[in-house]
C-alpha cells in the first residue's frame, strides 16, 4: 500500500515538473520573440545609425530651415520679382524637403534641432538688417549661390559615406533639387549684378524656375 502511494507521489511530482518545464519553456520562446521584435523595431532606428548618416539627416534639416526662413524674408522685403520668385521657391521646395527630412528623422529616432544653428543665425541677421539693392545682393549671392554650394557639397560627400538606405535615397533625392536652385541663384545673382537698380532685373528670365 505504502509502495502504491509512493508511486502516485512520484507521477504527481514528475507531471508537475514536465508542465512547470512546458510553461517555461513557452515564456523562454515568447521573450526570445518580444527580444527579436524589439531588435528588428530598434535597428532601423538610432541602433545602426552611424555618425555620418546622423549628421547628414542633422545637415539637412538645418539647410531647409534656413532657406526657408530667408525664402521668407526675401518675401516681405524684396522688392525685385525674380529675387521675390526665388525667394517662393525656396519656401516651397525646402519647406516640402524639410517635412521629408522631419519624418525620415522621426523613424530613426533623430531629434532635430527647432532652431537655427550660430552660423545661420548669423546670416538671417544679417539679411534682416539690409534692404533694397543691398539685401538683394546678400540673400541671392549668401543665402542663394554660396549656401546652396555649400550644402551641394555636404550632400555629395553624405551620399559616398552614407551606410543608411533611407538616408542616402534622401540625400539623392535631394542633391539635384539644390543643384537646380544653385543654378538659379547664379543667375538671379547675375542679374542683379549688372542691374544699377533694384528694378533693373525684373524681366530676368531666371524667375521661371
Amino acid at each position: 500500500m505504502q509502495k502504491t502511494q509512493f508511486i502516485k507521489r512520484l507521477l504527481a511530482v514528475s507531471v508537475a515538473a514536465a508542465m512547470f518545464g512546458s510553461v517555461g519553456a513557452q515564456a523562454q520562446t515568447a521573450s526570445t520573440q518580444m527580444g527579436a521584435s524589439a531588435t528588428a523595431t530598434t535597428g532601423s532606428g538610432t541602433a545602426k545609425l552611424t555618425a555620418a548618416d546622423r549628421k547628414a539627416i542633422m545637415d539637412m534639416a538645418m539647410s531647409n530651415m534656413a532657406e526657408v526662413e530667408m525664402g521668407k524674408m526675401a518675401q516681405s522685403k524684396s522688392q525685385n520679382a525674380d529675387v521675390k520668385a526665388f525667394g517662393q521657391k525656396m519656401v516651397d521646395d525646402h519647406g516640402k524637403a524639410l517635412t521629408e527630412v522631419q519624418t525620415l528623422a522621426q523613424s530613426k529616432g533623430v531629434t532635430l534641432p527647432t532652431e537655427l544653428d550660430a552660423k545661420h543665425k548669423a546670416l538671417a541677421a544679417k539679411l534682416e538688417k539690409a534692404n533694397g539693392d543691398a539685401f538683394d545682393k546678400a540673400y541671392t549671392k549668401q543665402g542663394g549661390v554660396a549656401a546652396h554650394k555649400d550644402t551641394l557639397a555636404k550632400l555629395q560627400k553624405a551620399s559616398k559615406a552614407a551606410k543608411d538606405a533611407d538616408v542616402k535615397g534622401q540625400v539623392d533625392k535631394t542633391i539635384p533639387v539644390v543643384q537646380e536652385h544653385l543654378k538659379h541663384a547664379e543667375r538671379v545673382a547675375g542679374g542683379k549684378m549688372g542691374s544699377t537698380g533694384s528694378s533693373g532685373a525684373a524681366g530676368h528670365t531666371g524667375a521661371s524656375h
